[in-house]
């Protein structure tokens, strides 16, 4: 079975051709499915790399550089949140100057550079403080230095995740641009799919192995292992590279919004007809939409006021910041319908990016399962995606199938009703752990570990999964990822990762307020 490509001569004659022939006149094609294994393979490696090192960073920190736990997760808060900012920034960088293909590599580079960097922060003692003397329990802080280097690993780690995170979804898309023909919407879709669930093993895979390395083995081998697996990311991209179409780059959806919005501004003056047919708009080539009247300021970025000067000979714009396309109106229009739902989630971000302090609590108890095996406190968020898994599969094979039969219909719950239950568990498992770690401490302070910041209270572990129990408000973010896709599918990711962004420096903002109302007081675990 082939799949074919359609084509059209000179003389608008159709050509239909193989997709992928083995014949020489074919072989310079580019594209095509035997590019996506490479670009999930290096998405993985980069995927189980950096989410690696993430969930015992904080132990790292201090342990290894005698930070508090309040400056500890500050800085880990900062490094998730440039991460999330950057894929917006790189993809605005990859469409507008270098292309995507070049952004992938250039954040492959960057990622290797910043984890080869934090290994060598365990292989060379000179860049961490001395350990603490047992004797007197006094623990040196950082040098200034040594806190710059341990900044810059973070950083150059944030701006290589920006640039492989910001275009490989995209980058694989155009590889499958031309396949299939008439399949080519279900050829995406089966690809977003793999993507996704390749994306989802490998944090999986990160959340376990990994971490489990890093506390059996010690943070040089556990650090070293993600430089490793970064350099197969580059590597297994680099590999492909004679086969990938290369787009070239181009303006982005985000300079074209910005027109919008300044053409809009620059022709406040003009009174707007009451009927659509009065005015004469600027079209994209080969539609024919008039603009909705929501919003309806904003179509004045798109009249035409005098056609010889606004427009060129081969009706384009001559000042793409005065004149803009219908099409460009709407998507604005769009992205601002969507920005009340999409703000809902900040205050839930801010709920599921507590990262550090689950960590730091799982630490300080008792982690045993069964006789002997000790599950890494690292690792307690693998019951996140395990429950994600178990959610979605019981969600569309048990409980759908059920409530259509009870009902005599078919039953299905709108993205909207998803998100609001998922706002209102995220609500419910909040209190659960805020009443888990009151009992917690208490039962600490019972038991004289007032003073043993590394002492393991008599409590089981297990009473933080309702923490990880935020599987509602992951699946709401899905579902609100679907609804994004439905409306903008142009910036959809981006949009989620800025959400995630915010709420992480409004968290830290919260932060430093209560550590300030507290009289400048740690928060002591114990």
């Amino acid at each position: 079975m082939y799949m074919m490509e359609n084509s059209a001569d000179e003389n608008g004659n159709t050509i239909t051709k193989p997709l992928l022939d083995d014949d020489n006149n074919s072989s310079s094609a580019k594209g095509g499915f035997r590019t996506i294994p490479f670009i999930l393979a290096n998405e993985s490696f980069e995927q189980v790399a950096s989410y690696g090192l993430q969930p015992n960073m904080i132990l790292y920190l201090t342990r290894e550089y005698h930070l508090k736990m309040t400056t500890g997760s500050n800085i880990i808060f900062l490094w998730s949140a440039a991460t999330n900012f950057k894929p917006l920034l790189s993809a605005i960088v990859a469409d507008i100057f270098v292309g995507r293909f070049r952004m992938i590599l250039f954040g492959c580079v960057f990622s290797l550079l910043g984890m080869a960097l934090l290994w060598l922060t365990t292989m060379i003692p000179q860049t961490r403080p001395p350990p603490c003397d047992e004797s007197s329990n006094n623990c040196s802080s950082a040098t200034t230095l040594q806190l710059f280097l341990l900044c810059s690993c973070f950083g150059l780690m944030s701006i290589g995740a920006g640039g492989t995170r910001s275009s490989s979804l995209a980058f694989g898309a155009d590889q499958l641009k031309k396949a299939g023909g008439r399949r080519n919407g279900w050829i995406l879709e089966s690809y977003f799919s793999w993507y996704y669930a390749s994306c989802t093993i490998s944090v999986l895979i990160a959340s376990t192995c990994i971490v489990y390395v890093q506390e059996k083995m010690g943070w040089q081998v556990g650090f070293g292992i993600p430089v490793i697996l970064m350099f197969l990311s580059a590597l297994s991209f680099s590999l492909a590279s004679p086969c990938y179409v290369k787009l070239k780059a181009k303006s982005t959806i985000i300079v074209e919004l910005l027109q919008v919005a300044v053409a809009s501004c620059r022709k406040r003056h003009i009174d707007l007809s009451t009927e659509s047919s009065n005015m004469i708009y600027h079209h994209q080539k080969g539609s024919s939409i008039l603009p909705s009247e929501k919003l309806r300021f904003l179509n004045k970025a798109c009249i035409i006021v005098d056609p010889e000067k606004d427009l060129t000979t081969d009706g384009r714009a001559a000042d793409p910041w005065t004149l803009c396309t219908i099409n460009q109106v709407e998507d604005l229009k769009t992205l601002l319908k969507v920005i009340p739902l999409w703000s809902t989630g900040m205050i839930m971000s801010v709920n599921i990016s507590q990262n550090s302090f689950p960590v730091l609590q799982a630490n300080s108890m008792n982690r045993r399962f069964g006789s002997s095996f000790e599950i890494p406190a690292g690792s307690f968020g693998m019951f996140t995606i395990i429950s994600i898994i178990i959610w979605i599969a019981l969600y569309d094979r048990v409980f759908l199938p059920i409530a259509s039969k009870i009902m005599g219909k078919h039953v299905h719950l709108s993205a909207r009703k998803r998100m609001a239950i998922g706002m209102l568990l995220s609500f419910v498992c909040m209190v659960v752990t805020a009443t888990v770690e009151a009992k917690r401490r208490n039962l600490a302070i019972r038991e004289g570990y007032s003073d043993a910041s590394e002492a393991v209270v008599d409590m089981s572990a297990l009473w933080l999964l309702p923490l990880d129990l935020r599987l509602m408000v992951l699946e709401k973010k899905i579902k609100k990822r679907k609804l994004f896709l439905d409306k903008m599918n142009r910036i959809k990711g981006l949009s989620l990762l800025c959400l995630i962004g915010l709420s992480m420096l409004y968290e830290i903002y919260c932060r430093r307020y209560t550590f300030k109302k507290a009289g400048n007081q740690e928060y002591h675990l114990i």
